[in-house]
């Protein structure tokens, strides 16, 4: 009992000490909160007063920018106000000056409207007096001051023409030389022929076949006509387009030494022959543009360039004509400054029209602009292309300089031949056209048609008439007669004066 007693009574006391303890800690507590809230007190008190005095001093400098804001509106308002006056007054200053402009203007067309009245009326009035009107007034003068001052201007004309064709000449001269001399290459004239030699005339009977059937199927399927006649040793093969005759001669020959031939065999050497005919046109286009250093040429327009190789003009192989052309006309744009890459161009392709002229209607030249503005070809090169005949203006440098090249390239001694029929009618041409002009007492083509001398009447044309005459001539002679080169037109005024001594 005493000791259930006694620790009953521990545990009375503890809980008392432990009640004491706690109760002395919580006052200890207590007294620290109301320290650190005296203190937040004592910090917010600081924080206010320096807030309103911070915040006092930013309304004293938010006012002082507002006065002095409002001064600057002010004075810009004033300057404003300064200046919309002043604008107004010159608006009102320009409306006075353009009234008074107008009514200057009005003043100065109601002038010439009477001034060009007046004029008319004293025009009338001179045409109804001297019975002519304005423009035969006009004509009547300048032939009358051509007839009194006829010899001086005839004479002036000389000296203008003589010193301008001096000068011209020299420069042509040097500018053509060098180009000439440059390219010195000698191409001779290239024929294409269409006779096939044969080993013996034996083959002649061969070829033919049991009743006409090999000649037949050969001519059925290379597209030409065969001729055989008496001629020793020699076949003719005629036809229009020189591609399927070259076509045709390649596989005859083939044929000829194979030894078989049938109609099976010759459709099969045609087609060879065929092949091999594509494949040189590629590489002659190919082979020409790559040798003018013309380039980014259309595969298709190569293709037909390469036909050229079997086309001849005058005797002239027209792919070497082109290219020789094509180096010409590259030096002649290297010496006047013009582009030397259309030039050339333009000279290799002038006579692509050739190439399948006889399959399309048109001419060569209308034909080759089609066939390059199909094919997406450069403008300028078509411009250079389309003048070398004339039947196009020239627009650019460049085809002035395709034509000057195409006259060095067929002009020059033996690049072209003509016929007996074709040299005689030229001939005769050239005189009919010169004696069609009035004045004219007799006329020679003389140089191969070089040159025509015209011999005129003294008595009835005087010497400004006769070089009139001259370039009439000519110009006739370019509008009716295509030609390679240049004709020099000659004509002759000689006074004789004869007397007898008796």
């Amino acid at each position: 009992m005493l000791t259930a007693a006694t620790g009953i009574g521990g545990i009375v006391f503890g809980y008392f000490f432990r009640w004491l303890v706690s109760l002395g800690k919580k006052s200890s507590t207590e007294l620290k909160l109301k320290q650190m809230l005296l203190a937040a007190k004592e910090d917010a008190q600081k924080i206010t007063e320096e807030a309103d005095k911070k915040a006092a001093r930013m309304i004293d400098e938010a006012r002082q920018d507002t006065k002095e804001k409002e001064l600057q509106m002010k004075t810009l308002q004033e300057r404003l106000l300064k200046k919309e006056e002043l604008l107004d007054k010159r608006q009102t200053e320009l409306a006075v000056s353009e009234n008074v402009l107008k009514k200057k203007a009005d003043e100065i067309t109601k002038f010439h409207e009477s001034v060009e009245m007046e004029d008319k009326r004293i025009r009338q009035k001179l045409e109804e007096v001297a019975g002519l009107s304005s423009d035969e007034a006009r004509e009547q003068m300048i032939k009358e001051i051509e007839k009194a001052h006829e010899e001086d201007l005839s004479l002036h004309l000389r000296k203008l023409e003589a010193y301008g064709n001096e000068e011209l000449d020299r420069k042509a001269k040097e500018i053509i030389s060098s180009a000439i001399h440059r390219y010195g290459n000698a191409v001779p004239s290239d024929v294409m022929t269409s006779t096939v030699a044969l080993p013996s005339d034996e083959l002649k009977g061969k070829i033919i076949g049991k009743e006409g059937r090999n000649i037949r199927a050969f001519e059925r399927a290379a597209g030409v006509d065969v001729i055989i006649d008496d001629t020793p040793g020699a076949i003719t093969i005629s036809a229009f387009d020189p591609v399927r005759r070259q076509i045709a001669r390649i596989a005859l020959e083939n044929l000829i030494i194979d030894g078989r031939i049938q109609p099976a065999k010759i459709e099969e050497a045609v087609e060879k022959a065929r092949t091999e005919i594509n494949k040189i046109i590629k590489e002659k286009g190919e082979q020409a543009a790559y040798e003018c250093g013309v380039y980014n040429l259309d595969p298709r327009v190569v293709s037909i360039l390469g036909r050229l190789y079997f086309r001849t003009s005058y005797g002239q192989n027209v792919l070497q004509h082109s290219i020789e052309m094509a180096h010409i006309a590259g030096m002649l744009a290297e010496e006047v400054g013009a582009d030397v890459a259309v030039a050339k161009a333009g000279a290799l392709l002038h006579d692509l029209g050739k190439a399948v002229d006889h399959e399309i209607q048109g001419t060569h030249v209308e034909i080759g602009r089609r066939i390059l503005q199909k094919f997406g070809a450069d403008k300028r090169i078509i411009q250079a292309m389309q003048a070398h005949h004339e039947e196009y203006p020239y627009e650019t440098p460049e085809s002035i300089l395709v034509q000057v090249a195409d006259a060095i390239s067929g002009g020059r001694p033996g690049a072209r031949r003509d016929t007996v029929e074709q040299y005689l009618k030229r001939l005769s041409d050239l005189e009919t056209i010169a004696d069609s002009f009035d004045g004219v007492l007799k006329s020679f083509a003389i140089q191969a048609g070089r040159e025509v001398r015209v011999l005129v009447n003294a008595d009835k044309t005087t010497d400004f008439e006769a070089q009139k005459l001259a370039r009439e001539i000519a110009r006739k002679i370019e509008q009716d007669l295509k030609y390679p080169g240049e004709i020099k037109v000659n004509v002759i005024r000689e006074l004789r004066a004869v007397e007898f001594a008796r």
